[in-house]
C-alpha cells in the first residue's frame, strides 16, 4: 500500500495513476471525503487527514510500503514561513510514528541554496525529514512547465509572453508534472537502497524565446517574449493581491542569477520525456 498526499493535484495525481497502472494499491490522503470520491471510484483507499494534523497523518501513513509527501504550496508566505513549519512538524511527527518502509518527498531545484527565497519552504522540509531514521528520497524537479498556464491568455490575446525569467535567451531546466509524478512513483516502488536526492528536468532546456516559439505554434499566432523590468515586479505582484512579494522576487532572482540550480552535475540529473509542446497541447486543449 502506498499513501499519496496531494493526490488531487497534478503531481500527486500523476503519482497515483502511475502506481495504479502498475497494479499497486493506493491510499489517497485527502482533506475530506468528497475530494477523494474520484479516487475511491478508481479503487483507492481513502484516508482523511489535514497536512497540519500529525495524528491523522500517522494513521494515514500506517502500514504502508511507501508514502509520497507533497507539501502544500504557499506562494505568499508570512515572514519566517510559519505555515510551512506547522506542516513540516506534523509530517515529520507522523512519519516517525508510522515508520513506512520508504518515503519520497517532493522538494525543488535549488533546495540546497543558502539564500532565503520562496522555495526555502522546501529546504526546511528537507532539513526536517533528513533526520528521520527512515529511507527518505527528496525529488527536486526543475521549473514546472505547467506554470505556462498563467501565460496563455496574454499570449493568445496580445501575442506576448511577459517573462520574469531573464535573460530571455538563457535556457532554463523545466519539467512536466507528468514526468515528476512518474519518477516519484518509480522511486516509491524501486527495490534496494533509496537515493537521498534525485534531480529531474525535462528532455530539453528552454529559453523564453523557445517558449514563445512553442506558444506561437500551439496558438497558431505570433508570440514574442518580453522581459518584465525587475523594478516593476513588486508593484505588479502587490496589484495581483500578494501581501509580501519579497520571497517571490528572491526566488526569481535566484533563477536569474544562477544560485537556484541543480546541486549535481548535468550527468546526474534525470531527464523526463514530456516536452513543452505536449504540455501546451494539454493546457490549451
Amino acid at each position: 500500500m502506498y499513501a499519496i498526499t496531494g493526490i488531487t493535484g497534478q503531481v500527486g495525481g500523476a503519482v497515483a495513476r502511475t502506481l495504479l497502472a502498475a497494479k499497486q494499491p493506493v491510499r489517497a490522503v485527502v482533506r475530506d471525503a468528497a475530494k477523494g470520491r474520484a479516487w475511491s471510484d478508481l479503487g483507492c483507499e481513502i484516508a482523511i487527514a489535514n497536512m497540519e494534523d500529525a495524528d491523522a497523518l500517522a494513521r494515514a501513513f500506517a502500514g504502508t510500503a511507501g508514502v509520497f509527501v507533497l507539501p502544500p504550496s504557499n506562494f505568499d508566505p508570512a515572514p519566517g514561513f510559519p505555515d510551512a513549519r506547522v506542516v513540516i512538524a506534523a509530517v515529520r511527527q507522523a512519519l516517525d510514528a508510522a515508520r513506512p518502509a520508504r518515503v519520497v518527498c517532493l522538494s525543488t531545484v535549488g533546495a540546497q541554496a543558502a539564500q532565503s527565497n520562496l522555495l526555502s519552504q522546501r529546504t526546511l522540509m528537507e532539513e526536517a525529514l533528513a533526520t528521520l531514521p527512515l529511507p527518505v528520497s527528496f525529488l527536486r524537479p526543475a521549473w514546472f512547465l505547467e506554470n505556462l498556464a498563467w501565460d496563455i491568455a496574454q499570449a493568445r490575446e496580445q501575442g506576448v509572453l511577459a517573462s520574469y525569467l531573464q535573460p530571455l535567451d538563457r535556457a532554463v531546466p523545466m519539467v512536466a508534472t507528468a514526468d515528476v509524478g512518474r519518477v516519484a512513483a518509480q522511486l516509491l516502488m524501486q527495490p534496494g537502497p533509496a537515493p537521498r536526492i534525485v534531480e529531474l528536468e525535462g528532455p530539453a532546456r528552454l529559453s523564453q524565446y523557445a517558449i514563445a516559439a512553442a506558444l506561437s505554434t500551439a496558438l497558431a499566432r505570433p508570440v514574442r517574449a518580453e522581459a518584465v523590468p525587475r523594478e516593476n515586479w513588486g508593484a505588479i505582484f502587490l496589484a495581483q493581491g500578494m501581501k509580501d512579494p519579497v520571497p517571490r522576487i528572491q526566488m526569481l532572482d535566484g533563477f536569474n542569477e544562477g544560485w537556484i540550480t541543480f546541486e549535481g552535475d548535468d550527468a546526474s540529473v534525470r531527464k523526463g520525456s514530456v516536452g513543452v509542446a505536449d504540455v501546451l497541447r494539454t493546457l490549451i486543449g
